[in-house]
C-alpha cells in the first residue's frame, strides 16, 4: 500500500475542503436544501469530529489493540446534540484543519505499522488497518462531493429566476 500517497492526498483533500468552505457567507454556511439535509457548517464539523473520534482513534486501536472494542460513535446524532449548525464556520474549518494535520503527522510517525492487522467489528466482517486507512480517504471524497453539491444547490436556489440548466 502506498501510504505516502494516501497521506499526501489527505492533506490535499484538506486544502480542497478548506477552499469549499473559505469565504462563504453566513447565510450559505447554515443553509440547507431540506430540513433533513446538512449545511456546509454541519459537514465541516462532522469531518472534524470524525477525524479524531472515528478514524484516528479506531485506526490506532486496530494497529495497537486489535482485540479491544472500538468506542461507540453517533455521527448523525452529533449533528444535533453538539449543535453543529450554530457554530462559526471559520472556527469549525480551523478545527478540522488542525485535526487533519495532527492525523497526518501521527500517521507519518507510526513506526512500521502492519496494515494487515485485523480487528473485529460487531455485525461486520473483520477489517484490516489498511482498509480503514483507505476508508478514511474515501470518507473525504464522499463529503467533498456533498460540499460541492451544497454549493450547486445553493446557487440554484438563490439564482432564481435564472436557469442553471445550461451549466450541464
Amino acid at each position: 500500500m502506498q501510504t505516502e500517497l494516501i497521506f499526501k492526498q489527505m492533506l490535499q483533500n484538506m486544502t480542497t475542503i478548506k477552499s469549499l468552505i473559505a469565504g462563504i457567507s453566513r447565510e450559505q454556511a447554515f443553509w440547507k436544501p431540506a430540513a433533513s439535509s446538512w449545511s456546509l457548517v454541519e459537514v465541516i464539523n462532522h469531518l472534524a469530529d470524525e477525524e479524531v473520534e472515528d478514524f484516528r482513534t479506531r485506526l490506532d486501536l486496530t494497529l495497537h489493540s486489535p482485540n479491544n472494542e472500538w468506542p461507540p460513535i453517533a455521527p448523525e446524532q452529533w449533528v444535533r446534540d453538539r449543535g453543529y449548525n450554530s457554530r462559526d464556520s471559520w472556527e469549525s474549518l480551523q478545527r478540522f484543519c488542525r485535526a487533519r494535520e495532527e492525523s497526518v503527522a501521527w500517521l507519518k510517525a507510526l513506526p512500521d505499522p502492519d496494515w494487515e492487522t485485523a480487528t473485529r467489528i460487531p455485525g461486520r466482517d473483520p477489517m484490516v488497518a489498511g482498509a480503514l486507512l483507505l476508508c478514511w480517504l474515501a470518507h473525504d471524497w464522499l463529503h467533498i462531493r456533498q460540499l460541492t453539491r451544497l454549493h450547486y444547490e445553493y446557487l440554484r436556489v438563490t439564482s432564481s429566476p435564472h436557469d442553471l440548466s445550461y451549466a450541464g
